[in-house]
């Protein structure tokens, strides 16, 4: 419960703190141009990845080797401290912003992959499939918790319940109450955090050498999926440029209804035991495509029904590909699942990181059809998938069931 809630807390972080961006930025920078400002959100959104991409590795192999319990708790101070700072954005200026960002999601590093890595430590293969999915489900609404914290400041402050004792923003409010929700859940692991693991190694998962081009398999797929997933969300948010009526209010709508798809993806995909009976392959290509056709709809809808209808299939496409690859990830051994889940952690880093900083450019150089050029990767992956190949198991189920009894006797 306090792993779900630690990885609930830093999603809504990520949430809350993502549309003051462009606020943040034009206090700071007096009368910017728009595609200037545009550029400065998508780096700044893409300085918080780097710092996932550059952390995710590192702390993946220090959790194999010094215990993920103390890597988690780490990471849990490093992202409390690094919120606090924020709360006077204007003695560390725009540089400072940048470098706090980027701080925060080096210290979420520590979080995002140890806590999966720390599930399926202590959880046997029948069990594994439904508590990865409270994980998505908890990180999807954290996300939407963070979106509905933003709302729920500016009423707290319009009803003037802390401006009689403190002079305070909604920001410093949303701000603080995120910190204050990730100090309760540094606490909550201190104290409930399990020592050693009673599952025996050889119920983790597969431990022979085809694991290691499956994972990094896996990677390269995670990557191209965040890629995309950054730049959508970028788009997303600067789509008040495109439809001067569109409110910040609106932009938190599609954020809420891109979660609330996932999250019913993602009880498809787990609750109903679909990844244990299907093909990965085809569950994979089914949501790219769903990915694509969605991305379409963006580039070219003339109304907002239609820009609704194209977030919901993207949000669909993009929730079944990431929460199936997160779960065949899982099924490496004991002692490198720190490894595999900080290059699966690592890669979406580096995807995010990249997809912020070129949508960003894009967005401010040829704006709406950015989206079409978002889904060429998808594109090219999905004909990748489409190719018969040996790399690419038929069913997840080979990834961590290696020992089985119908696979073993066809060992020599």
């Amino acid at each position: 419960g306090w792993l779900a809630a630690a990885v609930f807390v830093v999603s809504a972080g990520y949430g809350a703190l993502m549309p003051l961006i462009p606020d943040w930025l034009r206090s700071l920078m007096a009368d910017v141009d728009p595609k200037v400002l545009s550029r400065h959100v998508g780096y700044l959104s893409g300085i918080y990845t780097a710092g996932i991409l550059i952390g995710a590795p590192l702390w993946g192999v220090l959790a194999d080797r010094l215990g993920r319990a103390r890597v988690l708790l780490v990471g849990m101070v490093g992202y409390v401290v690094s919120l606090l700072f924020l709360l006077r954005p204007e003695s560390v200026g725009v540089v400072g912003i940048y470098v706090l960002r980027g701080a925060a999601g080096f210290f979420v590093a520590a979080v995002v992959p140890v806590v999966p890595a720390l599930v399926a430590q202590y959880t046997p293969k029948a069990l594994r499939a439904k508590r990865f999915a409270w994980l998505g489900a908890m990180s999807l609404l954290g996300f939407l918790f963070g979106l509905g914290l933003n709302a729920a400041a500016d009423r707290l402050i319009g009803l003037g319940l802390f401006t009689a004792y403190v002079k305070v923003s909604s920001t410093d409010l949303v701000i603080g109450l995120s910190a204050a929700l990730g100090a309760l859940m540094m606490l909550g692991l201190a104290t409930t955090l399990p020592a050693y693991s009673t599952i025996r190694d050889s119920e983790i998962g597969d431990d022979d050498e085809s694991s290691k081009p499956r994972s990094l398999t896996l990677w390269l797929l995670n990557g191209v999926v965040m890629f995309v997933l950054a730049g959508f969300e970028l788009g997303i948010l600067l789509q008040s440029q495109r439809h001067p009526d569109l409110t910040s209010r609106d932009v938190s709508l599609m954020f809420a209804e891109c979660s609330l798809v996932m999250l019913g993806v993602n009880a498809i995909l787990f609750f109903t035991g679909l990844l244990e009976r299907a093909d990965s392959r085809r569950v994979l290509v089914a949501g790219m495509t769903l990915a694509i056709a969605g991305l379409t709809v963006l580039a070219f809808h003339d109304s907002e029904t239609w820009m609704y209808l194209g977030v919901s299939l993207t949000a669909a496409g993009t929730g079944i590909v990431l929460p199936t690859v997160a779960y065949l990830a899982a099924g490496s051994a004991r002692r490198r699942l720190g490894i595999a889940m900080g290059g699966l952690a690592a890669a979406a880093g580096f995807g995010q990181t990249l997809g912020s900083a070129v949508a960003g450019w894009m967005f401010g150089t040829v704006m709406q059809i950015s989206f079409v050029w978002l889904s060429i990767p998808l594109i090219a992956t999905l004909t990748i998938l489409l190719i018969p190949s040996l790399w690419w198991p038929a069913n997840p189920l080979l990834l961590t069931a290696s020992s089985s009894p119908t696979i073993t006797a066809s060992k020599p």
